[in-house]
């Protein structure tokens, strides 16, 4: 593969991901506590890619995930994309907390329920005063694989987790099933029309081609049939 190639995810019309350039492609595995909360990620299955560009299933349905078989045209899948080009800072609204306020942008949502875990980043936000609230908000936000959390200090400075540049493939293992597309470290997206979306450092796209906020995950993955149990 040539390394010098721009890496970029370029949506095919009716079609699956397309991703061009050297990028590692693995599984981002959620791994649950004893009570079945999300408490870390974990990594899972590396893949190996030998050619200069690769096709990522966006209808589910591939016979090979999480790369696409060609089974979009069998199913009639067109995948329209509704999301629109807003950015986030436009779409979040904004919690108040002591110490720290919280970013949220519930149409990215894509329920890997990080932020469920101690009480909740919401109300660890608004009790940020307290030092080990603030840390656990901070970390709960930055593991949303989505972007829809960002915690933020008081003088405007957004607390984003370092990711490289990666492709991960959710899987979730406390619901059993297959999870979105997690794009890490700022990877461009381009529309099938031609339009790039904003980049940012962590979203998640839609791979079980059900999500009414195409091209991103919306949690439909959860209820689909076709999504259910973990890849080996």
């Amino acid at each position: 593969m040539n390394s010098n190639q721009e890496i970029r995810i370029k949506i095919l019309p009716g079609g699956p991901y397309e991703v061009t350039g050297t990028v590692p492609l693995k599984q981002a595995i959620i791994v649950a506590d004893k009570h079945g909360h999300s408490e870390k990620w974990g990594e899972g299955k590396k893949y190996e890619i030998k050619e200069e560009s690769f096709h990522l299933c966006r209808c589910g349905h591939s016979k090979n995930k999480p790369f696409c078989s060609g089974e979009h045209k069998n199913i009639g899948f067109t995948g329209d994309e509704t999301a629109g080009f807003s950015t986030y800072e436009d779409r979040a609204s904004v919690l108040e907390g002591e110490a720290l306020d919280l970013m949220d942008d519930e149409t990215l949502c894509a329920v890997a329920r990080f932020c469920d875990r101690g009480g909740n980043v919401w109300r660890l936000t608004m009790a940020s005063g307290v030092e080990e609230n603030a840390e656990a908000a901070v970390y709960e936000a930055s593991c949303c694989p989505a972007g829809r959390l960002t915690s933020v200090k008081k003088d405007g400075t957004r607390l984003e987790p370092k990711l490289e540049k990666e492709i991960g493939i959710v899987e979730d293992t406390a619901r059993n099933c297959k999870g979105p597309i997690w794009v890490k470290g700022g990877i461009e997206i381009e529309s099938a029309s031609g339009q790039s979306y904003e980049v940012r450092n962590r979203v998640t796209l839609c791979r079980c081609g059900e999500s009414s906020n195409m091209p991103y995950c919306d949690a439909h993955h959860l209820q689909c049939s076709h999504m259910q149990g973990l890849d080996k």
